[in-house]
């Protein structure tokens, strides 16, 4: 058992008695990085044996803490432009919103974007892959988060320099950072093992909605050329149709910033295309609008289709849900479908087909958006009332047990995540005994 001794930290509470409270300036230099100008386009360069990579904070893993030093961006090792980073420093993001998020260890020589903060080691007595974790601790995320300041939510090298870190005799560093490094080495080989079968199921699922959309469940069904494209051959007994001889169609209501009322009982909750998330409506993060801005037409009702209809991502454009509460608006940005068939049509505009076509339809218009007209001339396949029920039912039924499954993977990586958290965080503060 440690002896321990106050922190003098009134919320840290005791650490180890052997352990110091010291500023990080003491034991490391900081520094940040050079931002490549319009005028200085040209400095990128081929990789070769003359270059270094040039890291901005997109290319930090925030979950694994990782570089990607492949990112296609180089600059000339001899480049004096450009301050330069080295292996076993530490890459910290100090500004927007990734700051104190973004934290890896440098294996190799980098150049790296101003948003990006060196950490190098200049002290015998500091093991930086101690300081590394230590900078993944609370204790750490705290003092930077609490010193976030402006719009842009950043915090200087000089600031992080004047933060106290807690610093054990170098021995006990380097036996919590071998620590850590194995027990997050396995943490990462879980969570990698548990995104691939995420991507696994996503793609089942969808795989699953494309063929039963395109081909219904009658294995033996005779196929015919539907005529469309992303459709391709569909039974012959199924019709196409326009939607709009069996929707009605509505885009959404224009407002502006003085129509939205802080008080949700004295108005409207509206729907907005952010709303619409993986096939479902997530109803939070809701805006409400005077009651009287809004016309009938633009009040949905418990089954309507919800699609984003315009985006400035063809990956979002076309996305929809159905909502299953009445009562709400929806926004300009989005759409809805009305119609006795919908249970059929939602799998339809799941179908990534489907996306697809409308992507590229918007993108050879040179406009991220799907106009009223667009979509009602949406032609789609129609098959007898009965089958339709039969097709919306069995994918309920099968989308819904993968849904769950993902659902429960999910938050299987939440809680490894926040076991790997509370694991760095007791470690790096002494209160985990490693013999």
């Amino acid at each position: 058992m440690k002896n321990l001794k106050n922190s003098g930290i009134e919320w840290l509470g005791e650490i180890p008695e052997h352990w110091e409270v010291v500023k990080i300036k003491y034991f490391a230099n900081l520094y940040n990085g050079d931002s490549i100008k319009d005028s200085d386009k040209g400095k990128y360069c081929i990789a070769d044996n003359d270059t270094i990579p040039y890291i901005a904070t997109k290319d930090i893993d925030i979950i694994f803490n990782s570089i990607n030093y492949y990112n296609g961006m180089f600059i000339k090792r001899t480049d004096a432009n450009f301050k330069k980073a080295y292996k076993e420093c530490i890459l910290l993001c100090i500004e927007g919103a990734n700051a104190g998020k973004k934290i890896a260890i440098l294996n190799q020589e980098v150049c790296f974007v101003n948003k990006l903060c060196c950490v190098k080691n200049k002290s015998t007595e500091l093991n930086s892959k101690f300081l590394f974790y230590f900078f993944q601790g609370i204790f750490f995320q705290n003092i930077f988060f609490s010193n976030i300041k402006g719009l842009i939510g950043g915090v200087t090298p000089e600031q992080i320099g004047n933060f106290l870190f807690l610093l054990p005799p170098l021995k006990e560093q380097e036996q919590i950072a071998n620590f850590l490094d194995e027990k997050c080495e396995k943490i990462q080989n879980f969570i990698e093992k548990k995104e691939k079968l995420l991507s696994l199921l996503q793609e089942q699922k969808q795989a699953l909605i494309n063929e039963t959309i395109t081909k219904g469940l009658d294995k033996n069904v005779k196929l015919k050329n539907s005529g469309i494209e992303w459709l391709g051959e569909i039974p012959e007994h199924w019709e196409m149709v326009k939607l709009k001889y069996v929707a009605f169609t509505n885009i959404g209501l224009v407002y502006t910033p003085d129509d939205i009322i802080e008080n949700s009982n004295e108005g409207y909750p509206v729907l907005r295309a952010n709303n619409i998330q993986n096939g479902k409506i997530d109803y939070q993060d809701l805006i409400y609008i005077k009651s009287e801005q809004i016309g009938k037409k633009q009040i949905t009702s418990k089954g309507d289709l919800l699609m984003c209809v315009r985006n400035g991502s063809e990956n979002l454009l076309g996305k929809t849900a159905k909502i299953q509460d009445r009562g709400f608006s929806f926004g300009a940005f989005t759409a809805i479908i009305k119609s006795q068939f919908n249970n059929y049509f939602y799998w339809i505009f799941q179908t990534n087909m489907l996306r697809k076509s409308i992507a590229s339809f918007s993108a050879s218009n040179g406009i991220g958006q799907i106009s009223q007209d667009d979509i009602k001339n949406f032609i789609i396949s129609f098959p007898p009332l009965k089958e339709q029920e039969q097709i919306a039912n069995f994918l309920d039924e099968k989308c819904e047990k993968i849904d769950s499954l993902i659902t429960k993977i999910k938050k299987q990586i939440e809680l490894i995540k926040e076991y790997k958290t509370t694991l760095i965080n007791e470690a790096v503060c002494g209160r985990m005994d490693l013999k």
